[in-house]
Formats: structure tokens, C-alpha cells, sequence
């Protein structure tokens, strides 16, 4: 592999800088449809109770997906865009945890006891905040309220941030029964590191990373991002170097985007020592030059997998799946979270926790579920789910599957559509044909653009809310 200038960047099929220059825009990155920002406060417990309801009617054993938020942080990231709650105060996890016992009683009595669950996330925050006696008790919780499938059927995953926990810890983990791994890493480089004051060595990461092998998890993935201050091309390429080197068996590699006014953690990041567009995009070329280079199979959006891992495989017979969480095997479960600003998806709805700990509280001390917004799906509103979510998973959309109107075809229902792809067709991203469209190797790092096409939210006139604006770059 060379290394690069920040003019000097890679092309290739899938990666055409100038092709990036000229799209990229801002514009959402689709971890569900309609997106979070069309949630709204007129949605409440009763709507989530007919979702609810609209699952015990297709059939009980339907498994189900749970996340759990653990909000809590040693230190600030001064990158990072999540929900958490930066604190030294260790007695903040066992009331936390208090009352997201009381909010599984509330949704164990809707669901019904001894749901299936098939597929099991820990996020957050740093979900290792919570000791191992606090995890044990957690876990024996939603085992005693659920059923879960076994281990080899299951994917049971957890995010770790490495400076929180030692090798023997990973081995604690695989004894409660995560049997994937999330690591943050960002990036090795140590300046870096200090201007976002997240300093972790290489070695503490790695070991972390033997430790899960050396334990049994069936994944491990690995968390990088570009664009944080003082990264360069050169400074960068170590860094993919080691991770490559040690093999994770999938990489996800994020485009930093700076909001402070959305994320006032990001006010303590010098805005001068941020890369500029030239040097990011030379940047995501690396990256997909090493990797794909390296034997890694890119995935969509910022995700790459050994070709053996579940998600390549998932991706290669067209059953991949995207959520709140990305890309993933067991997305299509109705999905459940729990804890403070969690999103759920079930049936055709969405409803999100209250994001503060204080309203979170509140309102289960008055006894009800602590959601604060979602939304409804309307009969298009399911199509285009569909829509987006074939084109972002399989980068193939076929007319046929979709829930279309009795007597109306693909074309004359995305007539508009179709219309705003035209362009984009003519630069060669994709295919239009009459069964559907077809999005070509140079068009899926654009997918977001492609998608938008179909996202009758942001061409609805005087779209009230946040705009456009509002989201990251779409490269």
C-alpha cells in the first residue's frame, strides 16, 4: 500500500473523489425511516401499547431485539455525540439501574412473560460503567422476564471502551453472555488522542481485542473515525495498519462531524485543528483502500467485515438488515429499548425515552413507560421504510417487494422520484429499469444521496422542524 497526500487520493470503483466532491451534501443517515428528527410529542403510551398489541397478533413467538442504555461515563469524549450522563458518582448506576428495573416490569406486562429474544445490545455511555455484581443482577433480570435463544442462535453484543476494562474483565463478559464485542478506538495516533481527551495505547486496546478471542466471543468489531482534529493521511495510516494487523472481524470507519451547537462536548474541540475536506477525503480513501485491500468486504455507509463474518454473509444473500445500531443479521426483530433516551421500533412505529435522567424518572414514578416522542408509520411511510432500507442493505430495489397499492406499479408510484435519480443515473450511479433500480459499485458510497430521493419528508413543502442542515455530511 502507498501512503497519500491529501491531493493525491486513491480511485476506484467504489471510491471516485471527484464524484464525492460534487454530491456530498448533508443529509440523514437512515438508521430508520421515517428519521428521529419527524418524531413528535403527540405520540404516547397508548400508541406503543397498539404496537404492542399489533405483535401479539401476528403470533407471540415472534423474538424480539432488546438495547439497553447505560448512560454513564468516567470521563467526556469531547468528540461524542450520544446520550450520557459524565460521572465519578458510582451510585448513580445502582438508582439508574432501579429504574430501568421498574420500566422492564412495565413492558414484561404489556409483552407478556418469556418473549423469545433472539438479539440483545448494550450500549451507551460506557456500558462497563456498571460493576460485574450490577451486570450479573441486569442480566438475571431480563433472563428471568425473558427467553432467550441460545448462544450459537443469538448475537448477545456489548461496546467497550478498553481503558475501562482489563482482560480478565472480557473473560467476566463472556461468563454473563455477550458473545460479541463493540470497541471504540477512534484512533491510536497520541496527539489525537489528547485533542479529543480520550488517551488509550495501542497495547491496552489490543489486548483487550486478544482477550475476546482468547475467550471465545464470535465477534469483535472495531470503532475508527476520520476527521478529528490534528489527523492527517500520514498520521492516520498507522493506525489502520494495527487494526488490520489484528484482524477484527469488522471495522467501522465514521466521518467525524462537528455540531456544537447539537453537542456541546464538541465547544472543546479547537475548530483550527480540524482536517480539511481535501485531507478527510483523502482519508476515507485510505481506509477503503487498506481495508478492502486487506480482504475486507465493504458493507454500506462506514462498515467493512471479514468475508466470513455474519454480516458479509447476511450481505451476500441479500438478508442484511439496519437499525438504530447500523448494520446488522437480526435488524427485521421488533425491537425494545430500555433505559433513558432509547429508541424502540416495533411494528410499524417508533417511540423514544425521555432523554434526561430527571424526566426519565419522573415519569416512572408516576407509573407509566418514560416515552416522550415517535411516530406512527402511514401506509407510504411503510413503503419507503422498505424503500430506503433495501437500497441501504442490498443496494438493489425490487418493485416487487414492496407493499404498493393494489393496481399500481413501482414507476408510476416514485414518479418524482425517479425523476430526481435522473441526474445521479446520468453520472452513472445507478440503474432505472422497469422492475427497479440498481445501484452500481460507484454509486454505493453515495447510497444516503440515493435514498434521499425517496425521502418524501425533505421534498414536502415548508417541511416544518429541523432541516437538512441539521445532518451530517453525507461522505
Amino acid at each position: 500500500m502507498s501512503d497519500h497526500s491529501a491531493t493525491d487520493v486513491p480511485r476506484t470503483e467504489l471510491f471516485d473523489a471527484a464524484l464525492i466532491r460534487k454530491l456530498t451534501l448533508n443529509g440523514p443517515r437512515y438508521t430508520s425511516y421515517p428519521t428521529a428528527d419527524r418524531f413528535h410529542g403527540g405520540y404516547g403510551v397508548p400508541a406503543y401499547q397498539a404496537a404492542i398489541g399489533s405483535l401479539s397478533a401476528e403470533g407471540a413467538a415472534a423474538p424480539l431485539s432488546l438495547y439497553v442504555h447505560i448512560p454513564f461515563c468516567a470521563s467526556l469524549c469531547y468528540y461524542c455525540g450520544c446520550n450520557k450522563i459524565i460521572t465519578q458518582e458510582t451510585g448513580k448506576a445502582a438508582e439508574y439501574l432501579g429504574y430501568l428495573y421498574r420500566e422492564i416490569a412495565m413492558q414484561v406486562e404489556l409483552l407478556g412473560r418469556g418473549r423469545a429474544v433472539s438479539q440483545l445490545h448494550f450500549g451507551g455511555g460506557t456500558p462497563t460503567y456498571l460493576t460485574d455484581a450490577q451486570m450479573d443482577e441486569l442480566l438475571a433480570r431480563l433472563r428471568a422476564d425473558f427467553a432467550f435463544v441460545s448462544d450459537a442462535e443469538g448475537e448477545f453484543s456489548i461496546e467497550v471502551d478498553p481503558r475501562t476494562v482489563s482482560p480478565e474483565r472480557i473473560g467476566v463478559l463472556r461468563r454473563q453472555g455477550f458473545n460479541r464485542l463493540s470497541l471504540g478506538v477512534q484512533d491510536f495516533d497520541a496527539e489525537v488522542q489528547k485533542a479529543v481527551n480520550r488517551v488509550q495505547s495501542p497495547e491496552q486496546t489490543l489486548a483487550v481485542l486478544d482477550a475476546a478471542r482468547t475467550y471465545g466471543f464470535r465477534s469483535v468489531s472495531v470503532d475508527l473515525i476520520y476527521g478529528l482534529p490534528l489527523q492527517s493521511v500520514a498520521s492516520f495510516g498507522p493506525t489502520l495498519d494495527r487494526i488490520i494487523a489484528a484482524r477484527p472481524d469488522r471495522v467501522a470507519v465514521y466521518n467525524y462531524a462537528h455540531m456544537p451547537n447539537l453537542f456541546k462536548a464538541q465547544k472543546l474541540i479547537n475548530e483550527a485543528d480540524l482536517p480539511d475536506g481535501e485531507t478527510r477525503l483523502a482519508m476515507l480513501g485510505l481506509c477503503i483502500e487498506k481495508l478492502t485491500g486487506a480482504g475486507y468486504v465493504y458493507i454500506g455507509m462506514d462498515h467493512f467485515a471479514l468475508p466470513e463474518d455474519d454480516l458479509a454473509r447476511s450481505r451476500e444473500v441479500g438478508k442484511l438488515q439496519r437499525n438504530f445500531q447500523g448494520y446488522s443479521t437480526h435488524a427485521d426483530a421488533p425491537m425494545v429499548a430500555l433505559g433513558v433516551s432509547a429508541i424502540s421500533a416495533v411494528g410499524n412505529s417508533y417511540s423514544q425515552n425521555e432523554k434526561t435522567l430527571s424526566a426519565y424518572y419522573e415519569r416512572i414514578d408516576a407509573g407509566a413507560l418514560p416515552i416522550a416522542r415517535g411516530i406512527t408509520l402511514n401506509a407510504d411511510d411503510v413503503i419507503r421504510r422498505t424503500t430506503i432500507n433495501r437500497l441501504m442493505c442490498n443496494f438493489i430495489l425490487d418493485y416487487d417487494d414492496l407493499p404498493l397499492p393494489d393496481g399500481v406499479s413501482g414507476p408510476e408510484y416514485f414518479a418524482a422520484e425517479l425523476e430526481r435519480l435522473k441526474p445521479l443515473e446520468e453520472l452513472g450511479l445507478l440503474c432505472v429499469g422497469s422492475r427497479g433500480v440498481r445501484v452500481k459499485m460507484r454509486g454505493r458510497l453515495l447510497i444516503r444521496n440515493i435514498c434521499m430521493a425517496f425521502d418524501q419528508y425533505l421534498h414536502l413543502p415548508k417541511v416544518e422542524g429541523p432541516q437538512v442542515l441539521r445532518y451530517s455530511r453525507t461522505i
